[in-house]
């Protein structure tokens, strides 16, 4: 591969994240950009995340990638919830692996050459309540707040009832290892918003012990 090639794809695409327009734009004053996209391919300058998405190799990369930036491009309506954003928070303690999204199309998961990513369903109407847009550099992408992602969470996961404060102090606590004094820190009436919303019991109860903590009991 000619370097002219990768030093004019390189400082034509400034994100480390792009997809097959933004490529083929950036190749377009050569002959047969498509065979230039093979050989990128072929000697790892750039990877495909999923057909029509790429991030650049280690080579040229200048940045790390955003994952959470990919996930949101690469199956959507979605952002980035659960697992993931409890961790980004500092809900959970652990970095998780597999990268985790709501959306509202049917739940999905894609096993990637840079690591896995698993999509569930959120309802059509409360998909957008607790979304936000952070940035990071000149990276931006849309994740849960801290209590949108507890409840997307405590509602994604059938096997636990939470019927009382007990319980549900025990799974989130226990089970699932969420920092108390970060909870403590949560807006319960945003618990309560999600609730009602995701027509939960469960994340109902987990907002009466917030309530409860916060409360000082």
């Amino acid at each position: 591969m000619n370097c002219r090639v990768m030093r004019d794809l390189r400082r034509r695409v400034g994100r480390e994240e792009l997809d097959y327009r933004a490529l083929m734009a950036a190749l377009s004053e050569y002959a047969n950009p498509r065979d230039k996209v093979t050989a990128l391919l072929r000697r790892g300058d750039i990877i495909r995340v999923k057909k029509g998405l790429y991030v650049f190799g280690e080579g040229l990369r200048r940045r790390p990638y955003s994952r959470e930036l990919l996930a949101n491009l690469m199956y959507g309506p979605s952002f980035v919830s659960l697992d993931s954003a409890l961790s980004f928070h500092g809900l959970i303690p652990e970095r998780v692996e597999a990268l985790t999204s709501v959306t509202t199309k049917r739940p999905k998961s894609f096993h990637t050459p840079i690591g896995s990513f698993i999509y569930r369903h959120s309802p059509l109407g409360s998909f957008h309540l607790g979304m936000d847009r952070v940035e990071e550099g000149d990276v931006a992408f849309l994740i849960a707040t801290a209590e949108r992602a507890l409840a997307d969470k405590v509602r994604d996961d059938r096997g636990h009832a939470l019927s009382n404060r007990e319980e549900a102090a025990r799974y989130l606590f226990d089970d699932l290892r969420i920092d108390e004094e970060e909870f403590r820190q949560l807006e319960p009436s945003h618990l309560e918003e999600l609730a009602r919303a995701l027509r939960s019991g469960k994340v109902a109860t987990c907002a009466v012990l917030l309530r409860h903590l916060r409360n000082g009991a």
